[in-house]
C-alpha cells in the first residue's frame, strides 16, 4: 500500500497546534516528515530538523574561483603571453588588475549561490505530490499542514493516522504517490 502512497498529511487550525505536533512527531522519532504554512513560525525550522543549506560555502568558493581566475587570467595576458612594456609600468600591475578581480569574484559569487540554492533545493520541481490534497492550496491562505511521508522507517498508516489525531488534527488525508 505504501507504494501508491508518498505519506500522511494532518490538517492545523493554528500555528501553535503545527508548532506542537511537529515537535512532537519529532520526540517520537518521525525523521522525514515537513510542515507547510501561510506564514513564518518561529522555531518550526528546528522543529522538523530543518539544517543550514550550504549556499554560503559556495557564494565563497564561487567568489575565490572567480576572483583567483580574473587575477590569472589578467597575470597570465599580462607576463606570459603580451609581454609589452609601456611607459616604464610593471608587467603584473596588481592595483590594475583589483578592479577586474572583484568584478569576477562577485559574478563567480552570484552564480554559485544561485545555482547551488535552485540545485539544494531540488528546482525546477514543477510538481509535489503533496499538490493532489484537495485542501492543500489553503496552506497560502490560512491552514497548517504537516506531512510524514511513507519514506519513514517508522511509517504506518494507520499507526501515523491515528498519531496525527493525537496530535489535534482536524482532518488527515492520504497523500497519493506520483
Amino acid at each position: 500500500m505504501t507504494d501508491t502512497l508518498y505519506g500522511l498529511m494532518a490538517e492545523f487550525d493554528d500555528a501553535d497546534a503545527l508548532l506542537a505536533a511537529a515537535r512532537r512527531a519529532r520526540a517520537a522519532g518521525y525523521r522525514r516528515f515537513d510542515a507547510y504554512s501561510p506564514m513564518p513560525i518561529d522555531g518550526l525550522g528546528e522543529a522538523v530538523g530543518a539544517r543550514t543549506a550550504p549556499v554560503a560555502w559556495l557564494a565563497l568558493a564561487g567568489g575565490a574561483l572567480g576572483g583567483g581566475g580574473g587575477l590569472f587570467m589578467e597575470w597570465y595576458a599580462n607576463v606570459e603571453s603580451y609581454r609589452l612594456d609601456i611607459g616604464g609600468r610593471a608587467l603584473a600591475a596588481w592595483p590594475a588588475f583589483a578592479l577586474p578581480a572583484f568584478e569576477l569574484s562577485v559574478l563567480g559569487a552570484c552564480l554559485s549561490a544561485a545555482l547551488g540554492m535552485l540545485a539544494l533545493n531540488g528546482l525546477p520541481r514543477l510538481h509535489h505530490p503533496v499538490f493532489e490534497v484537495p485542501r492543500f492550496a489553503l496552506a497560502q491562505v490560512d491552514c497548517f499542514f504537516l506531512c510524514i511521508e511513507a519514506a519513514d522507517p517508522l511509517f504506518d498508516p494507520e499507526g501515523c493516522a491515528a498519531f496525527l489525531a493525537g496530535c489535534g488534527a482536524a482532518r488527515v488525508s492520504e497523500v497519493p504517490a506520483a
